[in-house]
């Protein structure tokens, strides 16, 4: 059973998110609250499996929520899927920042909502498709200061931790990087339980997103290999 914490300020979208959510046999909504410090408060005392949470939001905004909850300082870190009507540079880019492991609007299909909350609450990680094109452009130009940075990154993992992080920043599956690697899909997600916690990362997503912004990965490619994907076609981010 996957435990879902929802936190919204609109009262409809609150109780409507809720019902989608408890609709699945699957999904357990242990809370639903309506600001980012209430959110905080009870993920530590739910401990659900994925919050949640808008964007604007009264006392604590979603991204400073994140960042309390999925942040390099949270122990231990609850996954937290963004639901927002806003798209903006600001709010995506600040709540992959802060250690959100999914984006998604608040006009996405029901379908993949419920989808992304799944994939979240497995470790993977999901954006917008929509949004993918904007993060992978933004990714490949910034750079900021991690837990771990690149130039380590040879000291921190292994070499086919290495491989299967620059397959993932390609958007491969686990099937495709087995396939690719020769490896039993068993290993691959061996392989990336203990590649996640090096990076600080609680999700494939953010596994990806460190690639891009430590510069291990880029669009053109890295220096022992060729471009991961043509400059039109953005990765996919798999389930």
């Amino acid at each position: 059973m996957i435990r879902i914490l929802v936190a919204d300020d609109e009262p409809l979208v609150r109780a409507g998110l809720s019902a989608l959510l408890s609709s699945e046999p699957d999904i357990d909504v242990v809370a639903a609250v309506a600001d980012g410090v209430e959110a905080v408060e009870r993920a530590r005392t739910e401990h659900p499996d994925v919050v949640c949470l808008d964007i604007r939001m009264p006392r604590l905004d979603g991204v400073a929520a994140t960042r309390e909850l999925a942040g390099p300082d949270a122990s231990p870190p609850i996954p937290v899927l963004i639901l927002t009507t806003f798209d903006t540079d600001e709010h995506l880019f600040g709540a992959l920042d802060a250690g959100a492991s999914g984006f998604l609007l608040k006009d996405a299909e029901p379908d993949e909502v419920i989808a992304a909350v799944r994939s979240v609450a497995a470790g993977h990680g999901t954006i917008t498709d929509g949004l993918t094109r904007r993060v992978i452009g933004e990714l490949s130009g910034r750079r900021r200061t991690l837990p771990v940075t690149a130039a380590r990154a040879s000291d921190v993992l292994t070499p086919r931790e290495t491989d299967i992080l620059l397959l993932l920043a390609e958007g491969l599956s686990n099937e495709e990087i087995a396939r690719t690697l020769v490896l039993e899909i068993s290993t691959v997600k061996s392989h990336l339980a203990r590649m996640m916690p090096k990076l600080g990362v609680t999700s494939r997503l953010q596994a990806v997103v460190w690639a891009y912004q430590t510069g291990l990965v880029t669009v053109g490619g890295t220096p022992d290999r060729p471009a991961l994907h043509p400059k039109d076609e953005p990765p996919r981010f798999h389930p």
